[in-house]
């Protein structure tokens, strides 16, 4: 499946998309009904070889027909030959970064003349190697870098608060901020 963006045409440019006129509908109906506020996102893994333990495909979106390769990091043992986990968490927060700063722009109607997301994830491999139990196995640091530039003229105010609302909204950056219960269960007739 071809990942690639469209193209934009000069006429699909230069439409406007508005994002207060999307919410609108939405904001009303949560406030009705706030049960429908709720989502759930979904994604999982396949492989053609459950016994390849360096190799597999990851299908975000229930139904998309997106299939992401997916590798085991070098420092591992893997081969590093695709994106691996880690590199998908930091895609998963680079892209709700540049996607809540996009919206909330769009709300402010700040024109974004650039914007690219940067992330970055250090972690000291010998906790997941089980090799030391004073290392933990996870992340020790992540961090985004934020090149942005708007229009010419634009008040910095304005820009501290797009910045503000950008953050306060991105729901994977405040999840990493504040986990959730992470509850894994083990289906199979020998694993109950």
């Amino acid at each position: 499946m071809n990942l690639a963006l469209p193209t934009p045409t000069k006429a699909s440019m230069m439409e406007t998309v508005s994002i207060q006129e999307r919410q609108r509908p939405l904001r009303a109906r949560y406030k009705t009904e706030p049960g429908a506020a709720w989502v759930t996102d979904y994604a999982r893994t396949r492989s053609s070889d459950p016994r390849d333990p360096l190799h597999f495909i990851v299908e975000p979106k229930q139904g998309s027909g997106v299939q992401l390769p997916v590798g085991v990091h070098g420092a591992v043992g893997g081969l590093h030959d695709a994106p691996c986990p880690g590199d998908i968490l930091c895609a998963a927060l680079a892209a709700c970064q540049d996607s809540s700063i996009r919206m909330v722009a769009n709300l402010l109607g700040v024109e974004l003349a650039s914007l690219t997301v940067e992330v970055t994830a250090e972690v000291d491999v010998r906790g997941a190697l089980g090799m030391d139990p004073q290392v933990p196995v996870g992340f020790q640091t992540l961090r985004c870098d934020v090149h942005l530039s708007a229009q010419e003229g634009t008040p910095p105010e304005l820009l501290a608060k797009l910045r503000m609302g950008a953050e306060r909204c991105c729901v994977v950056l405040q999840t990493l901020r504040q986990p959730p219960t992470v509850q894994t269960v083990f289906h199979g007739a020998d694993l109950s």
